[in-house]
C-alpha cells in the first residue's frame, strides 16, 4: 500500500489534547459486504447498514480492491452518468484512468485524487489503462460520494485532479502514524482539495498509517461528522477502544476529537492499520437517490433520467477511451 510516505520524524505533530477537550464516543461499527461494480471489480460496499443521517453530507463509498489481478483481469467501468453529487476516486494503489464529457480526463496513480463535480449532469468513464489490463498487477481504491447542497445540485460540472504530492502530512504525537490530508483541515493545516473553487460540500477527508502499538488522537471539526473506515489490518477505536478491522466502518458522536490505535502485532501481510479518516458539514435536506443520479426529490430524479436520455449530459467525445479488452 504505497500512496504516499514519509518519516514521520521528520514532520509536525498534531497537538496532544487540551484539558476542555471531549472524546468522540463510537456509535456503531458496521462490516460492508463485498460485492462488484462496473465490469466486474471487487468492492467493499463501506457504508452498507448505516443511516443516511449518520452519513450524511456523504451518500456512498467503496473500497475498490485490494486485489492482485493478473494479465487480462483487471476492470473498470464503462461511460455513464451521474448528476447532483460530487465523486471523489481516492487512488492508493494502481492506476485508473478518467475521461468525462466535459473536457476532463487524466491517469489517477499512488497516492492521487481525482474529484469530479457531476452537477447538473456529465458522462463519465474510469478504467484501468491498456498496459494494466495487459499485465495485470495491484489495484486499491475509494471511491466517495459527496452531496451537493440544493442550490448546488445543478453546478456547472468540474474535474480537478490531486496529485500524490500535494497532499499534506502531519504525524502522530508518539510519530508513529502518519497522516495525509487529501481534504479540509486538520489542525489548521489544509489539504489541496479545500476551500471557494475546491469542494462545494465542507469536508474533512484523511488516509492515516497508524505503526503496530501506535496511537493516533486527531482535533476534529464539532460542526463535523465523523467517520473512520478500515482499509487493512486491526485495532481500535473510540475512548473505550472498540475493536475494529479491515472492511468496518465506525460512526462517532459527538465531541473535539478521534482515537484510532494500532494492535500490536498485525499481519505479516498488513504491516500496519490504514485507515480513512471522513467527515463532513451535514447537509440536512431531503435524499432522494437511484442509481448514478442523487436528488431532493422523486421528480427531480425522474427529470435527471429524462435529460440523460434526451442527450442533456453531453456527448461522448470522438475517439473517446474505452474499456481495454484483450484479444486472448
Amino acid at each position: 500500500m504505497p500512496a504516499i510516505t514519509a518519516d514521520t520524524l521528520t514532520l509536525p505533530r498534531v497537538a496532544a489534547p487540551q484539558p476542555a477537550d471531549t472524546e468522540r464516543p463510537v456509535r456503531s461499527i458496521t462490516t460492508g459486504p463485498r460485492g462488484y461494480e462496473g465490469e466486474g471489480f471487487p468492492v467493499v460496499r463501506a457504508f452498507a447498514g448505516v443511516s443516511a443521517a449518520d452519513l450524511d453530507p456523504f451518500v456512498h463509498m467503496d473500497q475498490m480492491g485490494e486485489v492482485e489481478y493478473l494479465p487480462g483481469e483487471p476492470r473498470g467501468t464503462d461511460w455513464h452518468p451521474h448528476r447532483g453529487f460530487e465523486t471523489v476516486t481516492y487512488m492508493i494503489d494502481g492506476r485508473f484512468a478518467h475521461q468525462d464529457s466535459h473536457g476532463g480526463g487524466g491517469l489517477i496513480t499512488d497516492g492521487a485524487t481525482q474529484w469530479m463535480t457531476a452537477g447538473s449532469g456529465i458522462l463519465h468513464i474510469e478504467t484501468p489503462p491498456a498496459e494494466l489490463v495487459e499485465s495485470g498487477g495491484t489495484f486499491h481504491g475509494i471511491q466517495l460520494w459527496v452531496n451537493l447542497p440544493k442550490k448546488d445540485k445543478f453546478a456547472t460540472p468540474r474535474y480537478q485532479a490531486i496529485e500524490g504530492r500535494q497532499v499534506k502530512l502531519l504525524s502522530s504525537s508518539d510519530g508513529g502514524a502518519l497522516l495525509r490530508i487529501i481534504a479540509g483541515d486538520v489542525q489548521s493545516t489544509d489539504g489541496p482539495g479545500t476551500g471557494p473553487g475546491s469542494t462545494h460540500t465542507p469536508i474533512t477527508l484523511a488516509h492515516a498509517t497508524i505503526q503496530p502499538g501506535a496511537e493516533l488522537n486527531l482535533p476534529w471539526n464539532r460542526d463535523f461528522n465523523a467517520l473512520v473506515y478500515v482499509l487493512s489490518g486491526r485495532g481500535s477505536v473510540g475512548p473505550v477502544a472498540h475493536p475494529i478491522h479491515q472492511g468496518q466502518l465506525a460512526v462517532f458522536g459527538p465531541g473535539d476529537r478521534i482515537t484510532v490505535a494500532a494492535e500490536d502485532t498485525q499481519d505479516s501481510n498488513r504491516p500496519a492499520l490504514e485507515v480513512l479518516i471522513l467527515g463532513g458539514q451535514p447537509i440536512r435536506e431531503p435524499v432522494f437517490h437511484y442509481g448514478p443520479f442523487v436528488m431532493n426529490s422523486k421528480s427531480e430524479l425522474i427529470q435527471a433520467l429524462e435529460d440523460y436520455q434526451a442527450g442533456k449530459f453531453g456527448q461522448i467525445p470522438p475517439g473517446a477511451l474505452m474499456p481495454h479488452r484483450p484479444l486472448n
